[in-house]
Parts: C-alpha cells; sequence; structure tokens
C-alpha cells in the first residue's frame, strides 16, 4: 500500500484543486434528457496488497447514461477480485477539472449505488455485505477526447481500475 500512497495523495490533490464552481450542483431533480451513453470496459487493475488469489483480469463491461447537467447512472458486470461474477448498479456525477484544447477534457466521477457478487467465503472482503449486497462510493478520475473516456477508479483501499469506452 506505501507505494501507492503518492498516487493517491496525487489524486486527491487534484480532485480537491478543481474549481469549486466545477462542483456546483445543478436544479434538482436533475432533467431526464439523454445526451449521451457511455460503454466501457477494463483494461487493467491493480490491488494495494496483492494476495495469491487475487483476479486482476475483471472483463468489466458497463454502460452509463449521462444527462446534459452531468448526472449520471449505470450498471456493469465484471469478475471481482475472486473471480465471482458481480454487477453494480448505481448513479453520479462528473465534475469537470480542466478542458484542454477543445477536444480534451479531464474530470471527476462520484458513483455510489449497490454491489452484489462477494458470496460464501469472501463475503466479508467488503464492508456491510452481510445480505451479500454492499452499498459502494467509487472515486474516479478520468478523460474525455471526442467519443474516447477512459477512468482511473479507485476502490477504497482495495486497489485501482482503468477503465476505457466510447460515447454513443
Amino acid at each position: 500500500m506505501s507505494r501507492f500512497t503518492p498516487w493517491l495523495g496525487g489524486l486527491m490533490g487534484i480532485w480537491l484543486s478543481a474549481s469549486t464552481s466545477a462542483f456546483a450542483l445543478p436544479d434538482w431533480p436533475p432533467t431526464l434528457a439523454l445526451d449521451h451513453a457511455l460503454v466501457q470496459t477494463s483494461l487493467l487493475t491493480r490491488h494495494f496488497d496483492p494476495q495469491p488469489d487475487h483476479n486482476n483480469q475483471q472483463h468489466l463491461m458497463g454502460i452509463e447514461l449521462h444527462n446534459p447537467d452531468r448526472w449520471l447512472t449505470g450498471v456493469g458486470w465484471f469478475k471481482n477480485s475472486y473471480e465471482q461474477p458481480t454487477w453494480y448498479v448505481y448513479a453520479g456525477r462528473e465534475f469537470p477539472l480542466w478542458q484542454f484544447a477543445e477536444e480534451i477534457n479531464v474530470r471527476a466521477k462520484l458513483t455510489g449505488g449497490l454491489l452484489r457478487g462477494y458470496k460464501d467465503e469472501y463475503r466479508d472482503k467488503i464492508p456491510l455485505n452481510h445480505l451479500e449486497v454492499a452499498p459502494v462510493l467509487l472515486p474516479s478520475i478520468g478523460v474525455q477526447w471526442e467519443r474516447f473516456e477512459s477512468d482511473l477508479i479507485i476502490f477504497g483501499t482495495a486497489g485501482m481500475m482503468f477503465t476505457a469506452g466510447l460515447r454513443l
């Protein structure tokens, strides 16, 4: 874990250095209009404290629906750290950080939802999973270039995942 501490500190610094206007929430409730969909997959996963039984190939398949106010909802299927099929159903929001040129945007994202799939002897590997469904908050930082998007997602103190996807 200690070798990833600078990374985590740097990501938190980037997150906190963003302008406060980027984090201003629009009027509630969010619009139901669809701005775009994002279809994504996992590229690379690393555990901060790797164990011999950890799986680093999640095979994520996910889709997110985004509205014009940067709110989103999504669902993802993947193989968890112990090769068990797992679902994440969530909602969240994007926060613009920087724009380079006109087509490259850096943004943070925060999603929250329910995770189902850690079962049997691995049930206690994630907090609050007594019923094999656990609440989850996932922060990420990412870049969007035209229709391509990529994110670095931090999943608690367990690890991180790089994803890539296409806007439709």
